[in-house]
């Protein structure tokens, strides 16, 4: 795990905290918040039958989740993290041993992708560092409502008909499920673990919208 530590939680939701990050860490370290792809496999399985689906990746970071899956047989793969210095760690490590990978410096509330461009978006964390800001958890600051909402839209827009977006997070339902529920999707929360919970959202868009 990193060294560095933010000095208050809200620097998670920020830009320059995460470029200092990269710019400190060893060049091709990695570190996975939650659960690991083995632990996730079965699920992303069920979940992503067709290896040749096209995943959007949001907020990458310097995860080994798109590697593994990568290694998996899922070689379709955009990644986007709003660190540039992440981005260009990430174009190195892996331009020779997986060139099918592609990655885009770009914010999630702010994808610049058309519509309906992939089959699948994975969010491992991301939307949570956005909720970081300083505020009562049960009435969340404005900033984290449009920030979250926004998030939730773009990746809506960036996905066709029948996509899913799968969220993991240690988020519970009643802080997670009022930026999710839209119009024209359908919800699943799976409960994950036993003694420390995480929460799989399921969010698929329908077919004929």
């Amino acid at each position: 795990m990193s060294k560095v530590l933010p000095s208050k939680n809200e620097e998670y939701g920020t830009k320059q905290y995460w470029n200092q990050r990269y710019s400190e860490e060893s060049n091709g370290e990695s570190f996975d918040w939650f659960k690991t792809y083995a632990d996730l496999a079965e699920l992303l399985h069920e979940l992503i039958p067709n290896k040749s689906s096209k995943i959007l990746m949001l907020g990458c970071g310097n995860s080994k989740l798109s590697e593994d899956m990568w290694e998996d047989g899922y070689q379709d793969i955009v990644n986007t993290d709003y660190s540039g210095v992440l981005v260009e760690q990430m174009k190195e490590k892996h331009s020779e041993t997986r060139p099918e990978l592609k990655w885009h410096e770009m914010d999630v509330r702010d994808l610049k992708f058309e519509a309906e461009t992939f089959d699948v978006a994975i969010d491992k964390g991301t939307m949570d560092a956005m909720m970081t800001a300083k505020g009562d958890v049960w009435d969340p600051p404005q900033q984290v409502i449009d920030d979250c909402t926004k998030e939730v839209e773009e990746t809506l827009r960036v996905l066709g008909k029948g996509g899913v977006f799968i969220y993991l997070t240690f988020g519970q339902p009643h802080f997670r499920r009022r930026y999710l529920q839209k119009e024209g999707t359908t919800l699943e929360i799976k409960q994950l673990g036993e003694a420390f919970h995480y929460y799989l959202y399921i969010l698929r868009k329908n077919p004929q919208v």
